[in-house]
């Protein structure tokens, strides 16, 4: 697994890996809609390929095809550790892909937009429901890279309560009489 890694000023760095994401197309019994669509897998250091490009067949069953649909960076950031190392804590961790919905006449039905190991990153994209957002299993070998980042990279910040300001209270003094404009009629 081959890895880039680029610094960046205040954040440590910033490291990815290209994942391929496979999207299953399934038949479904449906007066609304033909197919349903779901990442299923990643194909770790896979050959670029934009989302626009023809998607790949890579296995068909009766009611059911798995497509090679695009190649996205999955990267990793200083700043999410404590994401990552929830994901990791899971006796499953999962890579969090994020399909937006073909906007154009000639594109695909889903478009992968984002691979991500911080299942907080993940959860934002839950607010827009026209995105797809689904964990797919973490390989090994990225499980592996996840946790040396980690080892790296973490810093456990202290949590500190904060302190809460005092309600302001005019009968304990401070309070200015305004002053008086004279009468109305």
């Amino acid at each position: 697994m081959s890895t880039e890694t680029t610094p960046t000023p205040g954040s440590g760095s910033r490291q990815s890996v290209d994942v391929g994401i496979v999207i299953e197309r399934r038949m479904v019994d449906s007066p609304w809609q033909d197919y349903e669509w779901s990442p299923v897998a990643v194909i770790v250091g896979a050959p670029p390929m934009d989302a626009t490009d023809e998607w790949m067949e890579l296995r068909r069953g009766d009611d059911w095809v798995h497509f090679h649909a695009g190649t996205l960076p999955l990267e990793l950031f200083a700043g999410e550790t404590e994401g990552y190392r929830k994901n990791i804590s899971e006796d499953q961790p999962y890579i969090y892909i994020v399909l937006n919905p073909g906007e154009e006449a000639d594109d695909p039905e889903v478009i992968p937009f984002l691979a991500t190991a911080c299942p907080y990153e993940a959860e934002s994209y839950t607010e827009d429901t026209d995105q797809i957002v689904e964990g797919v299993p973490m390989p090994p070998e990225v499980v592996a890279w996840v946790l040396d980042y980690i080892d790296t990279y973490h810093v456990d910040v202290k949590f500190e309560k904060r302190k809460q300001k005092k309600a302001y209270d005019p009968r304990k003094g401070g309070f200015q009489q305004r002053p008086d404009k004279g009468t109305r009629q």
